[in-house]
Protein backbone atom coordinates (compact mmCIF):
# COMPACT_ATOMS: atom_id res chain seq x y z
CA UNK A 1 0.00 0.00 0.00
CA UNK A 2 2.82 2.40 0.75
CA UNK A 3 4.50 1.51 -2.53
CA UNK A 4 1.31 2.30 -4.47
CA UNK A 5 1.00 5.64 -2.76
CA UNK A 6 4.56 6.56 -3.64
CA UNK A 7 4.14 5.46 -7.25
CA UNK A 8 0.95 7.52 -7.72
CA UNK A 9 1.57 10.77 -5.82
CA UNK A 10 -1.50 12.63 -4.64
CA UNK A 11 -2.59 15.71 -6.66
CA UNK A 12 -4.49 18.74 -5.46
CA UNK A 13 -7.22 18.25 -8.09
CA UNK A 14 -8.51 15.61 -10.45
CA UNK A 15 -9.27 17.21 -13.86
CA UNK A 16 -11.96 16.20 -16.27
CA UNK A 17 -10.93 15.88 -19.88
CA UNK A 18 -12.78 19.09 -20.76
CA UNK A 19 -11.16 21.01 -17.91
CA UNK A 20 -7.69 19.83 -18.83
CA UNK A 21 -8.26 20.65 -22.51
CA UNK A 22 -9.53 24.15 -21.68
CA UNK A 23 -6.54 24.74 -19.41
CA UNK A 24 -4.13 23.65 -22.16
CA UNK A 25 -5.99 25.89 -24.65
CA UNK A 26 -5.75 28.93 -22.34
CA UNK A 27 -2.03 28.29 -21.82
CA UNK A 28 -1.32 28.01 -25.55
CA UNK A 29 -3.37 31.08 -26.48
CA UNK A 30 -1.72 33.17 -23.74
CA UNK A 31 1.77 31.91 -24.56
CA UNK A 32 1.79 32.20 -28.35
CA UNK A 33 -1.15 34.40 -29.39
CA UNK A 34 -0.83 35.25 -33.11
CA UNK A 35 2.23 33.91 -34.98
CA UNK A 36 3.64 33.66 -38.49
CA UNK A 37 4.25 30.11 -39.72
CA UNK A 38 5.38 28.84 -43.12
CA UNK A 39 5.10 25.38 -44.58
CA UNK A 40 3.43 23.10 -47.13
CA UNK A 41 -0.32 22.50 -47.46
CA UNK A 42 -1.64 18.92 -47.37
CA UNK A 43 -5.05 17.30 -46.87
CA UNK A 44 -6.79 20.50 -48.07
CA UNK A 45 -10.60 20.38 -47.87
CA UNK A 46 -13.25 23.00 -48.59
CA UNK A 47 -16.24 22.14 -46.42
CA UNK A 48 -19.81 22.81 -47.71
CA UNK A 49 -20.20 25.30 -44.84
CA UNK A 50 -17.53 27.50 -46.45
CA UNK A 51 -14.80 26.74 -43.88
CA UNK A 52 -11.44 25.48 -45.15
CA UNK A 53 -9.40 22.80 -43.40
CA UNK A 54 -5.85 21.65 -44.14
CA UNK A 55 -2.58 20.55 -42.57
CA UNK A 56 0.52 22.74 -42.63
CA UNK A 57 3.71 20.65 -42.50
CA UNK A 58 7.41 20.64 -43.01
CA UNK A 59 9.91 17.73 -42.97
CA UNK A 60 9.61 17.10 -39.23
CA UNK A 61 6.18 18.21 -37.99
CA UNK A 62 2.66 19.24 -38.93
CA UNK A 63 -0.17 21.34 -37.47
CA UNK A 64 -3.90 21.48 -38.25
CA UNK A 65 -5.18 24.74 -39.73
CA UNK A 66 -8.66 26.18 -40.32
CA UNK A 67 -9.81 29.23 -42.28
CA UNK A 68 -13.23 30.29 -41.07
CA UNK A 69 -15.69 31.35 -43.75
CA UNK A 70 -15.97 35.01 -42.63
CA UNK A 71 -12.30 35.53 -41.71
CA UNK A 72 -10.59 36.10 -45.05
CA UNK A 73 -11.54 37.40 -48.46
CA UNK A 74 -11.45 34.78 -51.25
CA UNK A 75 -7.94 34.13 -52.52
CA UNK A 76 -6.99 34.91 -56.10
CA UNK A 77 -5.67 31.36 -56.50
CA UNK A 78 -7.44 28.39 -54.87
CA UNK A 79 -5.42 26.41 -52.33
CA UNK A 80 -4.11 23.03 -53.35
CA UNK A 81 -2.03 20.35 -51.69
CA UNK A 82 1.68 20.98 -51.99
CA UNK A 83 1.43 24.80 -52.06
CA UNK A 84 4.09 26.61 -50.06
CA UNK A 85 2.47 29.33 -47.94
CA UNK A 86 3.06 31.78 -45.12
CA UNK A 87 0.29 31.90 -42.50
CA UNK A 88 -0.59 34.43 -39.84
CA UNK A 89 -2.96 33.07 -37.21
CA UNK A 90 -3.70 32.35 -33.56
CA UNK A 91 -2.67 29.16 -31.78
CA UNK A 92 -5.61 27.41 -30.11
CA UNK A 93 -7.01 23.96 -29.30
CA UNK A 94 -9.95 22.15 -30.91
CA UNK A 95 -11.59 20.87 -27.74
CA UNK A 96 -13.62 18.08 -29.35
CA UNK A 97 -10.51 16.29 -30.64
CA UNK A 98 -8.01 17.60 -28.14
CA UNK A 99 -5.63 18.78 -30.87
CA UNK A 100 -3.99 22.14 -31.22
CA UNK A 101 -4.47 24.11 -34.44
CA UNK A 102 -4.02 27.48 -36.12
CA UNK A 103 -7.01 29.76 -36.79
CA UNK A 104 -5.74 31.40 -39.98
CA UNK A 105 -6.27 35.14 -40.45
CA UNK A 106 -3.83 35.86 -43.28
CA UNK A 107 -2.48 33.47 -45.89
CA UNK A 108 0.16 34.39 -48.46
CA UNK A 109 1.72 32.17 -51.05
CA UNK A 110 5.48 31.97 -50.64
CA UNK A 111 7.10 34.58 -52.82
CA UNK A 112 4.38 37.22 -52.42
CA UNK A 113 6.39 38.78 -49.63
CA UNK A 114 6.22 39.39 -45.94
CA UNK A 115 5.59 43.11 -46.37
CA UNK A 116 2.27 42.47 -48.11
CA UNK A 117 1.27 40.11 -45.34
CA UNK A 118 2.15 42.70 -42.72
CA UNK A 119 0.16 45.25 -44.72
CA UNK A 120 -2.92 43.02 -44.64
CA UNK A 121 -2.50 42.29 -40.94
CA UNK A 122 -2.25 45.96 -39.96
CA UNK A 123 -5.11 46.87 -42.29
CA UNK A 124 -7.34 44.27 -40.67
CA UNK A 125 -6.38 45.44 -37.17
CA UNK A 126 -6.99 49.14 -37.81
CA UNK A 127 -10.20 48.45 -39.66
CA UNK A 128 -11.49 46.47 -36.68
CA UNK A 129 -10.70 49.47 -34.44
CA UNK A 130 -12.77 51.77 -36.67
CA UNK A 131 -9.94 53.87 -38.14
CA UNK A 132 -11.32 53.33 -41.65
CA UNK A 133 -14.98 53.97 -40.78
CA UNK A 134 -16.64 56.17 -43.45
CA UNK A 135 -18.80 57.99 -40.89
CA UNK A 136 -15.74 59.49 -39.15
CA UNK A 137 -14.29 60.95 -42.33
CA UNK A 138 -14.70 64.72 -42.62
CA UNK A 139 -15.64 66.73 -45.67
CA UNK A 140 -12.96 69.02 -47.08
CA UNK A 141 -13.37 72.82 -47.10
CA UNK A 142 -14.48 74.07 -50.50
CA UNK A 143 -12.27 77.15 -50.47
CA UNK A 144 -9.30 76.61 -48.13
CA UNK A 145 -7.09 79.60 -47.44
CA UNK A 146 -4.15 77.86 -45.71
CA UNK A 147 -2.93 74.30 -46.19
CA UNK A 148 0.00 72.28 -44.86
CA UNK A 149 1.98 69.69 -46.80
CA UNK A 150 3.97 66.86 -45.23
CA UNK A 151 6.49 65.59 -47.77
CA UNK A 152 10.10 65.63 -48.89
CA UNK A 153 11.10 69.17 -49.96
CA UNK A 154 13.22 67.78 -52.81
CA UNK A 155 10.80 65.26 -54.31
CA UNK A 156 8.90 65.53 -57.57
CA UNK A 157 5.58 65.29 -55.73
CA UNK A 158 5.91 68.70 -54.07
CA UNK A 159 6.96 70.35 -57.35
CA UNK A 160 3.95 68.92 -59.17
CA UNK A 161 1.59 69.99 -56.40
CA UNK A 162 2.95 73.52 -56.18
CA UNK A 163 2.71 74.00 -59.96
CA UNK A 164 -0.93 72.97 -59.97
CA UNK A 165 -1.81 74.97 -56.86
CA UNK A 166 -0.18 78.18 -58.14
CA UNK A 167 -2.07 77.87 -61.41
CA UNK A 168 -5.45 77.02 -59.89
CA UNK A 169 -5.39 79.10 -56.68
CA UNK A 170 -2.81 81.90 -56.53
CA UNK A 171 -4.27 83.17 -53.25
CA UNK A 172 -3.60 79.92 -51.35
CA UNK A 173 -1.11 80.03 -48.43
CA UNK A 174 1.03 76.88 -48.29
CA UNK A 175 3.09 75.68 -45.32
CA UNK A 176 5.51 72.80 -46.01
CA UNK A 177 6.72 70.63 -43.14
CA UNK A 178 9.75 68.79 -44.64
CA UNK A 179 10.32 65.14 -43.72
CA UNK A 180 12.08 62.08 -45.01
CA UNK A 181 9.60 59.84 -46.83
CA UNK A 182 11.75 56.71 -46.95
CA UNK A 183 14.21 54.92 -44.71
CA UNK A 184 14.60 54.12 -41.03
CA UNK A 185 12.88 56.67 -38.78
CA UNK A 186 10.96 58.32 -41.62
CA UNK A 187 7.59 57.11 -40.27
CA UNK A 188 8.24 58.83 -36.94
CA UNK A 189 9.16 62.07 -38.74
CA UNK A 190 5.95 61.93 -40.79
CA UNK A 191 3.81 61.34 -37.68
CA UNK A 192 5.48 64.22 -35.81
CA UNK A 193 5.06 66.56 -38.81
CA UNK A 194 1.34 65.73 -39.00
CA UNK A 195 0.86 66.43 -35.29
CA UNK A 196 2.78 69.73 -35.58
CA UNK A 197 0.60 71.00 -38.41
CA UNK A 198 -2.64 69.84 -36.78
CA UNK A 199 -1.85 71.42 -33.40
CA UNK A 200 -2.61 75.15 -32.92
CA UNK A 201 0.63 77.10 -32.91
CA UNK A 202 1.59 80.74 -32.45
CA UNK A 203 4.11 80.43 -35.26
CA UNK A 204 1.43 80.07 -37.97
CA UNK A 205 -2.30 80.57 -38.40
CA UNK A 206 -4.59 77.50 -38.13
CA UNK A 207 -4.66 75.34 -41.24
CA UNK A 208 -7.76 74.36 -43.17
CA UNK A 209 -6.28 71.19 -44.65
CA UNK A 210 -3.21 68.92 -44.50
CA UNK A 211 -1.78 66.88 -47.40
CA UNK A 212 0.49 63.88 -46.82
CA UNK A 213 2.23 63.04 -50.08
CA UNK A 214 5.18 61.50 -51.91
CA UNK A 215 5.87 60.13 -55.38
CA UNK A 216 5.42 56.54 -56.54
CA UNK A 217 7.63 53.57 -55.83
CA UNK A 218 7.72 49.94 -54.78
CA UNK A 219 6.00 48.62 -51.67
CA UNK A 220 9.33 48.94 -49.89
CA UNK A 221 9.64 52.57 -50.95
CA UNK A 222 6.13 53.40 -49.73
CA UNK A 223 6.32 51.33 -46.58
CA UNK A 224 6.73 54.28 -44.19
CA UNK A 225 3.16 55.26 -45.05
CA UNK A 226 2.00 51.78 -43.98
CA UNK A 227 3.30 52.16 -40.44
CA UNK A 228 0.84 52.21 -37.56
CA UNK A 229 2.31 55.39 -36.04
CA UNK A 230 1.49 57.36 -39.21
CA UNK A 231 -2.03 55.91 -39.39
CA UNK A 232 -2.79 56.90 -35.81
CA UNK A 233 -1.34 60.40 -36.28
CA UNK A 234 -3.74 60.90 -39.20
CA UNK A 235 -6.65 59.45 -37.21
CA UNK A 236 -6.10 61.84 -34.26
CA UNK A 237 -5.59 64.93 -36.42
CA UNK A 238 -8.08 67.73 -35.76
CA UNK A 239 -7.54 69.02 -39.32
CA UNK A 240 -8.88 67.11 -42.38
CA UNK A 241 -6.15 65.19 -44.19
CA UNK A 242 -5.70 64.14 -47.82
CA UNK A 243 -3.45 61.20 -48.61
CA UNK A 244 -1.64 61.44 -51.96
CA UNK A 245 0.98 58.72 -51.79
CA UNK A 246 2.39 57.03 -54.88
CA UNK A 247 0.66 56.43 -58.18
CA UNK A 248 -3.00 55.63 -58.84
CA UNK A 249 -2.45 51.88 -58.48
CA UNK A 250 -0.61 52.24 -55.16
CA UNK A 251 -2.55 51.88 -51.91
CA UNK A 252 -1.21 52.47 -48.39
CA UNK A 253 -2.66 52.32 -44.89
CA UNK A 254 -2.42 56.10 -44.93
CA UNK A 255 -4.96 56.16 -47.80
CA UNK A 256 -7.56 54.21 -45.80
CA UNK A 257 -7.29 56.37 -42.65
CA UNK A 258 -7.20 59.78 -44.37
CA UNK A 259 -10.38 61.76 -44.95
CA UNK A 260 -9.77 61.56 -48.70
CA UNK A 261 -7.41 59.60 -50.94
CA UNK A 262 -6.01 61.26 -54.05
CA UNK A 263 -4.66 58.96 -56.77
CA UNK A 264 -1.59 61.19 -57.36
CA UNK A 265 -0.07 64.36 -55.84
CA UNK A 266 -1.24 66.40 -58.84
CA UNK A 267 -4.75 65.03 -58.45
CA UNK A 268 -4.64 66.02 -54.78
CA UNK A 269 -3.85 69.60 -55.78
CA UNK A 270 -6.84 69.59 -58.13
CA UNK A 271 -9.07 68.23 -55.36
CA UNK A 272 -7.91 70.79 -52.78
CA UNK A 273 -8.96 73.95 -54.61
CA UNK A 274 -11.16 74.68 -57.62
CA UNK A 275 -9.57 76.06 -60.76
CA UNK A 276 -9.55 79.87 -60.77
CA UNK A 277 -10.65 79.87 -64.42
CA UNK A 278 -13.48 77.50 -63.62
CA UNK A 279 -14.39 79.70 -60.66
CA UNK A 280 -14.43 82.74 -62.94
CA UNK A 281 -16.72 80.91 -65.35
CA UNK A 282 -19.00 79.90 -62.51
CA UNK A 283 -18.98 83.45 -61.15
CA UNK A 284 -19.79 84.80 -64.62
CA UNK A 285 -22.58 82.28 -64.94
CA UNK A 286 -23.93 83.21 -61.52
CA UNK A 287 -23.63 86.89 -62.45
CA UNK A 288 -25.63 86.35 -65.63
CA UNK A 289 -28.20 84.27 -63.79
CA UNK A 290 -28.45 86.87 -61.04
CA UNK A 291 -28.75 89.68 -63.59
CA UNK A 292 -31.48 87.76 -65.39
CA UNK A 293 -33.32 87.12 -62.15
CA UNK A 294 -32.99 90.76 -61.14
CA UNK A 295 -34.26 91.86 -64.56
CA UNK A 296 -37.19 89.47 -64.27
CA UNK A 297 -37.93 90.72 -60.78
CA UNK A 298 -37.73 94.36 -61.93
CA UNK A 299 -40.04 93.67 -64.86
CA UNK A 300 -42.41 91.76 -62.64
CA UNK A 301 -42.36 94.64 -60.15
CA UNK A 302 -43.00 97.12 -62.96
CA UNK A 303 -45.92 95.06 -64.18
CA UNK A 304 -47.35 94.82 -60.68
CA UNK A 305 -46.83 98.58 -60.30
CA UNK A 306 -48.69 99.26 -63.56
CA UNK A 307 -51.50 96.97 -62.45
CA UNK A 308 -51.62 98.65 -59.05
CA UNK A 309 -51.64 102.09 -60.74
CA UNK A 310 -54.58 101.05 -62.95
CA UNK A 311 -56.42 99.61 -59.96
CA UNK A 312 -55.77 102.78 -57.95
CA UNK A 313 -56.95 104.95 -60.81
CA UNK A 314 -60.15 102.92 -61.12
CA UNK A 315 -60.71 103.13 -57.38
CA UNK A 316 -60.06 106.88 -57.37
CA UNK A 317 -62.39 107.41 -60.35
CA UNK A 318 -65.09 105.38 -58.62
CA UNK A 319 -64.62 107.36 -55.42
CA UNK A 320 -64.70 110.67 -57.29
CA UNK A 321 -67.87 109.63 -59.13
CA UNK A 322 -69.40 108.60 -55.82
CA UNK A 323 -68.46 111.94 -54.26
CA UNK A 324 -69.86 113.81 -57.29
CA UNK A 325 -73.17 111.97 -57.04
CA UNK A 326 -73.32 112.72 -53.32
CA UNK A 327 -72.51 116.37 -53.98
CA UNK A 328 -75.24 116.60 -56.61
CA UNK A 329 -77.70 115.00 -54.21
CA UNK A 330 -76.73 117.42 -51.45
CA UNK A 331 -76.91 120.36 -53.88
CA UNK A 332 -80.38 119.28 -54.97
CA UNK A 333 -81.41 118.96 -51.34
CA UNK A 334 -80.00 122.40 -50.58
CA UNK A 335 -81.81 123.85 -53.57
CA UNK A 336 -85.02 122.22 -52.41
CA UNK A 337 -84.47 123.79 -49.01
CA UNK A 338 -82.86 127.04 -49.95
CA UNK A 339 -82.92 129.75 -47.25
CA UNK A 340 -84.99 132.14 -49.41
CA UNK A 341 -87.65 129.52 -50.08
CA UNK A 342 -87.60 128.38 -46.46
CA UNK A 343 -87.88 132.01 -45.31
CA UNK A 344 -90.90 132.61 -47.52
CA UNK A 345 -92.51 129.39 -46.28
CA UNK A 346 -91.82 130.24 -42.67
CA UNK A 347 -93.05 133.84 -43.20
CA UNK A 348 -96.29 132.56 -44.70
CA UNK A 349 -96.78 130.15 -41.83
CA UNK A 350 -96.00 132.93 -39.35
CA UNK A 351 -98.55 135.21 -40.99
CA UNK A 352 -101.19 132.53 -40.82
CA UNK A 353 -100.40 131.85 -37.19
CA UNK A 354 -100.52 135.57 -36.45
CA UNK A 355 -103.96 135.88 -37.98
CA UNK A 356 -105.15 132.88 -36.08
CA UNK A 357 -103.65 134.24 -32.85
CA UNK A 358 -105.30 137.59 -33.31
CA UNK A 359 -108.67 135.96 -33.97
CA UNK A 360 -108.49 133.21 -31.35
CA UNK A 361 -107.79 134.86 -27.91
CA UNK A 362 -111.36 136.12 -27.16
CA UNK A 363 -112.88 132.77 -28.10
CA UNK A 364 -110.17 130.82 -26.31
CA UNK A 365 -110.59 132.97 -23.20
CA UNK A 366 -114.36 132.38 -23.20
CA UNK A 367 -113.87 128.64 -23.65
CA UNK A 368 -111.33 128.54 -20.81
CA UNK A 369 -113.66 130.47 -18.54
CA UNK A 370 -116.49 128.03 -19.23
CA UNK A 371 -114.24 125.01 -18.56
CA UNK A 372 -113.08 126.59 -15.27
CA UNK A 373 -116.61 127.11 -14.15
CA UNK A 374 -117.56 123.51 -14.95
CA UNK A 375 -114.57 122.23 -13.05
CA UNK A 376 -115.28 124.52 -10.14
CA UNK A 377 -118.82 123.15 -9.97
CA UNK A 378 -117.51 119.60 -10.01
CA UNK A 379 -115.09 120.42 -7.21
CA UNK A 380 -117.83 121.93 -5.12
CA UNK A 381 -119.82 118.74 -5.45
CA UNK A 382 -116.99 116.19 -5.22
CA UNK A 383 -114.32 118.05 -3.22
CA UNK A 384 -113.37 117.18 0.38
CA UNK A 385 -115.29 120.10 1.93
CA UNK A 386 -118.48 118.96 0.26
CA UNK A 387 -117.86 115.45 1.56
CA UNK A 388 -117.30 116.76 5.09
CA UNK A 389 -120.52 118.74 4.95
CA UNK A 390 -122.35 115.50 4.17
CA UNK A 391 -121.22 114.13 7.57
CA UNK A 392 -117.88 112.54 6.77
CA UNK A 393 -114.66 113.28 8.65
CA UNK A 394 -110.90 112.85 8.11
CA UNK A 395 -108.73 111.31 10.88
CA UNK A 396 -105.01 112.08 10.99
CA UNK A 397 -102.12 111.26 13.30
CA UNK A 398 -100.07 113.88 15.07
CA UNK A 399 -97.89 114.42 11.94
CA UNK A 400 -100.95 115.12 9.83
CA UNK A 401 -100.87 111.82 7.92
CA UNK A 402 -104.33 110.46 7.11
CA UNK A 403 -105.21 107.24 8.92
CA UNK A 404 -106.66 104.96 6.28
CA UNK A 405 -106.74 101.56 8.11
CA UNK A 406 -107.21 100.43 11.70
CA UNK A 407 -103.78 98.83 11.58
CA UNK A 408 -102.25 102.31 11.69
CA UNK A 409 -103.83 103.01 15.12
CA UNK A 410 -102.35 101.91 18.48
CA UNK A 411 -103.45 102.45 22.10
CA UNK A 412 -102.76 105.83 23.74
CA UNK A 413 -102.19 107.30 20.29
CA UNK A 414 -103.18 110.94 19.87
CA UNK A 415 -105.20 111.64 16.76
CA UNK A 416 -106.84 114.64 15.08
CA UNK A 417 -110.23 114.60 13.41
CA UNK A 418 -111.34 117.12 10.79
CA UNK A 419 -115.06 117.88 10.26
CA UNK A 420 -116.80 120.39 8.04
CA UNK A 421 -116.39 123.35 10.42
CA UNK A 422 -113.00 122.60 12.08
CA UNK A 423 -110.78 120.08 13.83
CA UNK A 424 -110.53 118.48 17.30
CA UNK A 425 -108.06 116.19 19.02
CA UNK A 426 -108.59 112.86 20.84
CA UNK A 427 -106.65 109.85 22.26
CA UNK A 428 -107.18 106.21 21.40
CA UNK A 429 -108.15 104.07 24.39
Amino acid sequence: MQLTTDFFPKTSKVFTVSELTRSIRSTLEAKFGAVWVQGEISNYKLHPSGHQYFTLKDQRAQIACVIWRDTMAPLRQPLVDGAQVQIYGTVTVFDARGQYQLNVQILQLRGVGLLQAKFEALKRKLEAEGLFAPERKRSLPKFPRRIGIVTSPTGAAIRDMLNVLRRRAPWLQILINPVRVQGTGAAEEIAVAIRELATPNKAFAPLDLIVVTRGGGSIEDLWEFNEEIVARAIFHSAVPIISAVGHEIDFTICDFVADLRAPTPSAAAELIVPDVIDLQRRIDGCTRALAGQLLNRVRDAQQRLDHARETLQRCLAHKIDSYKRGLLHITAALRARSPARELITRRNRFGDLHRRFVACPPRLLENARNRFQRIEGILRVLGPDATLRRGYSITMNERGKIIRTIAAVRPKMKIRTRVSDGEFGSQVL
